[in-house]
C-alpha cells in the first residue's frame, strides 16, 4: 500500500473499532451499522491505496503507461509548443477501483512541473483534460521531448505529485497519486507510433502505449 493511505485508512480503521466497542457496551443497533459501513469503507481504502510493483518489459525506445485504466481519448495536437511541432495525445481514465499511484512513462530530466488550478468536471469528460486542476510535467531526455497530466476527476479532490524541476527520472518510477477518481493524459511527438487502441485498458507501468521511431 503506498504510503499516502496510511492516515486514512488507519483513521477509518480505528473508528471501525470504536463503533464496534459502542455497540458491545452499548447493545444499540446504530453503532452495529455504523461499524459496518465504517468497515466497509476500511476495506475500500486498503483496496484503493494498493501499490504492487510492476512488471517492466519494455525496450528503450518504448512509452509505457502512467497509469491503470481505459484509454478514453486519442487526438491530434496541431501544435504543441514544448514538443516543437505536431503532437498526439492519449487519455487515461482512472475509475475508483483502478490503481491510483501514478509513474513516469519514460525517465529523463524534469524541465518544467505546472500546477494549474480549475473546474471539477467528470475525469472522463475530455474537456476536463484543459478545464480541470491538474498537474503537468514536462520531460526530456536524448531521444523525446513528453508530456504528462494528472488531472482530478468529479470525486477526486487531491492530487499528490513529488517532482520537482531539474530532477532525474527513471522509467516507471513512481511519483505521485490522485484520490479517487481522475485522468491522465500524455502527450508525445506525431512521430511516435501509438500502440494502443480507443477503449483498451492498460497497466500503469508495464503497458507500452508509443515507441519511438527510427
Amino acid at each position: 500500500m503506498t504510503r499516502d493511505g496510511y492516515g486514512i485508512v488507519f483513521g477509518s480503521a480505528i473508528a471501525t473499532l470504536i463503533l464496534a466497542v459502542l455497540y458491545y457496551q452499548i447493545a444499540t443497533e446504530i453503532y452495529l451499522y455504523l461499524a459496518i459501513l465504517a468497515g466497509l469503507f476500511t476495506l475500500f481504502c486498503i483496496n484503493f491505496f494498493r501499490d504492487p510493483d510492476a512488471t517492466d518489459r519494455s525496450a528503450e525506445n518504448q512509452i509505457l503507461s502512467p497509469a491503470q485504466g481505459k484509454v478514453v481519448q486519442i487526438r491530434e495536437i496541431e501544435h504543441d509548443e514544448f514538443i516543437g511541432g505536431p503532437a498526439q495525445q492519449i487519455s487515461i481514465f482512472l475509475n475508483v477501483f483502478n490503481i491510483h499511484v501514478n509513474s513516469h512513462p519514460i525517465g529523463g530530466v524534469i524541465k518544467k512541473f505546472e500546477y494549474r488550478k480549475g473546474k471539477m468536471l467528470a475525469a472522463f469528460n475530455h474537456m476536463a483534460s484543459e478545464q480541470n486542476e491538474q498537474t503537468v510535467i514536462y520531460i526530456e531526455n536524448e531521444k523525446i521531448r513528453l508530456i504528462h497530466k494528472q488531472i482530478t476527476g468529479l470525486i477526486a479532490r487531491r492530487i499528490i505529485c513529488r517532482v520537482k524541476e531539474g530532477e532525474t527520472v527513471a522509467k516507471g518510477q513512481r511519483f505521485g497519486m490522485i484520490r479517487f477518481g481522475s485522468r491522465c493524459d500524455v502527450i508525445v511527438p506525431k512521430s511516435v507510433r501509438l500502440t494502443v487502441d480507443l477503449n483498451q485498458k492498460v497497466e500503469r507501468g508495464e503497458t507500452v502505449i508509443g515507441e519511438l521511431i527510427g
